[in-house]
């Protein structure tokens, strides 16, 4: 993180709402940012060993949204108990998840020619947005499975310093060996700062494309992936999104759930087809 953020943060953010889930950050994420030269106001403070991440923290911003909007501050953080997750509120209440944060990094690095291996890594969940944001200025996207044990493999594998998953985990491997999410905070806040500008606009940076997921439960000892109408389905479904978006069927590691998802420019196709898919498989679950 950029050396002179003390002096710039306490030049360009005056005011930022630091939600800690009752967890393990509830001292040190305060304080960091607060010698940083920020006007703190925490919350999720107050842990008893029973109320970590209870109606708080990134798992539950709604509060932080609220208050964010309501005492003008410049924006929101938002930990989970355990602080490798983050995510952010803009000054408007608006949620940043972790591809658009992916992105404002990704390319922040790029731009001072920081960024390791050309390219960004995340899951298949991360919207097609982020991946043609990137793409603008000559930054791939590399796609894992869902989980950050896979997304650390790859960025390893690659020797790349950014990536992520959209749910807030990112990983920035020039500072720490997994998610942090006061790391990817700071980071956030050195490319805000940089800026100059509100993070309503340094935040957005790209527009997600529309983008659905649907669990649909089947008999624990069934396989509706293997089934041959199931396999025609997602092949016609595919098809009409080439060129257009994205399909990703799989099946959940821990319950009986097939998780079906589907994006692309067309929302109306996008619900069509996650619907014919769903419907397929419980026809033979």
């Amino acid at each position: 993180v950029n050396s002179s953020l003390h002096e710039r943060l306490r030049h360009h953010v005056h005011k930022i709402f630091v939600d800690c889930a009752n967890g393990t950050a509830y001292h040190v994420a305060p304080e960091a940012l607060w010698e940083l030269g920020a006007d703190v106001i925490p919350v999720g403070v107050s842990p008893d060993g029973l109320n970590i991440n209870k109606d708080c923290g990134s798992t539950h911003p709604a509060l932080l949204q609220e208050t964010v909007v309501a005492s003008g501050a410049d924006m929101g953080i938002a930990l989970d108990g355990d602080a490798d997750r983050l995510i952010v509120v803009d000054e408007t209440g608006r949620i940043v998840d972790g591809d658009q944060m992916m992105a404002l990094v990704g390319l922040d690095l790029a731009r001072r020619g920081e960024l390791r291996g050309g390219c960004v890594i995340a899951t298949v969940m991360s919207n097609l947005g982020l991946e043609r944001r990137l793409e603008r200025d000559g930054i791939g996207l590399h796609r894992t499975k869902v989980g950050d044990r896979y997304v650390l493999e790859a960025m390893r594998e690659m020797d790349c310093n950014v990536g992520g998953e959209q749910s807030g985990h990112i990983i920035l491997s020039d500072h720490s060996t997994t998610g942090d999410g006061l790391v990817a905070a700071l980071q956030v806040l050195a490319a805000l700062v940089d800026s100059g500008k509100p993070a309503s606009e340094v935040l957005n940076l790209f527009e997600p494309v529309p983008q659905l997921l649907k669990n649909v439960r089947f008999n624990g000892g069934a396989a509706p992936l293997e089934s041959d109408s199931v396999r025609k389905r997602i092949a016609a479904a595919e098809a009409e999104l080439e060129g257009r978006g994205r399909l990703v069927i799989r099946k959940s590691g821990t319950e009986p759930l097939i998780r079906v998802m589907a994006e692309g420019d067309d929302e109306a196709l996008v619900r069509r087809l996650v619907d014919d898919i769903c419907e397929a498989v419980q026809g033979v679950a």
